[in-house]
């Protein structure tokens, strides 16, 4: 039986850019829309949000559906978080704060069926979004399966090189508010310390290295086009709660409302 292909793994296998957006609202009327905007993929924010995974499960059916692939970012890099998303049909995982070669393998073991991994065999939902039978969802799961392992800590740059030669590594993703955090610095999308410059084009080389696509989270779409033409190819821009937030905060400046002070830290 035929099986839909991940058009997102694809498209980085190839050494192209693939844009997408974070999903933080728990409610699947938003996934649904969103799903409409043109981005090729929409993470359902698990780590940080309200989410659950029942809404979760109901988001990544309508996305994909819809036509972008469905991804999940996971509370943390544990096997029960990994297996349930894939299982609930989730194309892949975003796994945050991997600081070493045995946590990314951690991840990659969770995230593959054997000979390649340990994940568990079971469900439906997941063979139903990439619209197929479980048996050929099983046969292909590791062609299709998206694994994203977040570099967001200085522990995480220093341990590129290991981390990025785990076998089954497809993306190394920067989360830039937690990296300047670590770093002792305050949390923001982009910056001019040298610290985090240096952090960056180090990952960006490792990964070039590796052969596995860098990705990078950013404001908008000019940081966007900025980190494409530096070779980033997973670029992820806000989330529709940034987005809606922005354009709210453009509206009541522009009529002399409200304390001025609408927050996304997406």
């Amino acid at each position: 039986m035929k099986m839909k292909q991940n058009h997102v793994r694809a498209k980085l296998k190839r050494g192209e850019p693939s844009v997408g957006t974070w999903l933080t609202l728990p409610d699947p009327t938003a996934a649904h829309l969103m799903a409409r905007a043109g981005f090729d993929w929409l993470t359902v924010e698990l780590e940080h949000t309200p989410i659950t995974m029942e809404t979760a499960a109901e988001s990544f059916a309508i996305i994909a559906a819809i036509g972008p692939a469905p991804l999940a970012r996971v509370p943390w890099n544990n096997g029960e978080n990994i297996k349930r998303v894939l299982d609930t049909g989730a194309w892949g995982i975003v796994v945050p704060m991997v600081n070493s070669r045995a946590e990314a393998e951690a991840a990659v073991n969770a995230a593959r069926y054997a000979p390649q991994g340990q994940r568990s065999v079971g469900g439906q939902l997941h063979a139903a979004n990439f619209d197929t039978d479980p048996a050929t969802y099983y046969d292909r799961a590791n062609e299709e399966i998206l694994v994203v392992l977040m570099a967001e800590h200085v522990q995480a740059i220093e341990a590129a090189d290991e981390i990025l030669r785990v076998p089954g590594v497809d993306v190394v993703f920067i989360g830039p508010n937690d990296l300047h955090k670590s770093m002792g610095k305050r949390p923001v999308f982009d910056s001019d310390s040298k610290e985090f410059v240096d952090a960056v084009q180090h990952v960006l080389k490792t990964a070039k290295k590796h052969g596995v696509a860098p990705g990078i989270h950013v404001l908008d779409a000019v940081a966007a086009k900025r980190r494409i033409e530096e070779g980033f190819q997973f670029i992820a821009v806000a989330s529709e709660s940034g987005m809606m937030l922005a354009k709210a905060r453009e509206i009541t400046s522009a009529l002399g409302l409200g304390p001025g002070k609408v927050v996304a830290k997406y």
